[in-house]
């Protein structure tokens, strides 16, 4: 099976409406993630068909939980561009901030920005801080994700406040989904964010489920 096949296949599995540009430019995506593979840890070396599901279909779950109008999406800890860059593939409308610390990966992140002709994406090469001066050179976001953190709690305070007001953060869990989320109930005392969502996908090819955990910034009263 082709790589454009398969995530034809896997987006039909999962409900998703692709243009046949945006299946040649995710198949250009992998085909440059092996290549540059070959020289530099990018991802766990696999098939074809499980690189594209782990990564590719994994990160287009998040489609539909994606603003109707122009948003602004923050990555942390993108690695080699997942969620956030396979989503700006899809969604132009986006205008996507990727934070990655380190250097080989990116490098990477910004030739596929080049060679897909990518536009509103910014690449910062350094950690995400939750210090109020780097809030403020960054701003705030409509939406705010992570593969990268196998800690929710530890994701969601460092990243609330990169949230907007009535924005969202969400969460890409594994099977301790319930086990991470009492650990945050259990911590959060701000009242800041409420859990609106836990919606659950199977992957196409994977016999898994992948728990996407969404939460909202309350709004903030106007003050008198």
């Amino acid at each position: 099976m082709t790589c454009i096949a398969f995530l034809e296949q896997g987006c039909q599995e999962l409900g998703l409406d692709l243009t046949p540009q945006q299946f040649a430019d995710l198949c250009r995506y992998y085909q440059e993630l092996v290549k540059w593979g070959k020289k530099m840890n990018l991802v766990a070396k696999a098939s074809m068909e499980e690189t594209l599901a782990t990564h590719f279909l994994d990160s287009l779950t998040l489609l539909p939980n994606l603003p109707e109008n122009e948003f602004r999406m923050l990555d942390v800890g993108s690695g080699a561009g997942f969620p956030g860059l396979v989503l700006k593939v899809v969604c132009p409308r986006m205008e996507l901030c990727i934070v990655e610390p380190r250097g080989k990966r990116v490098a990477f992140l910004r030739h596929i920005i080049r060679t897909l002709g990518l536009e509103r994406v910014i690449v910062l090469g350094e950690r995400l801080e939750p210090e109020p001066d780097m809030v403020q050179r960054l701003g705030q976001f409509d939406l705010v994700t992570s593969r990268a953190f196998a800690d929710m709690t530890g994701f969601l305070s460092l990243a609330t406040p990169y949230c907007r007001s009535g924005g969202q953060l969400v969460c890409m869990k594994g099977p301790k989904v319930d086990e991470e989320l009492l650990a945050w109930q259990h911590h959060e005392s701000s009242g800041v964010l409420s859990l609106v969502e836990i919606r659950s996908v199977t992957l196409p090819g994977k016999d898994q489920f992948r728990f996407l955990v969404i939460f909202g910034k309350k709004r903030q009263a106007n003050p008198l």
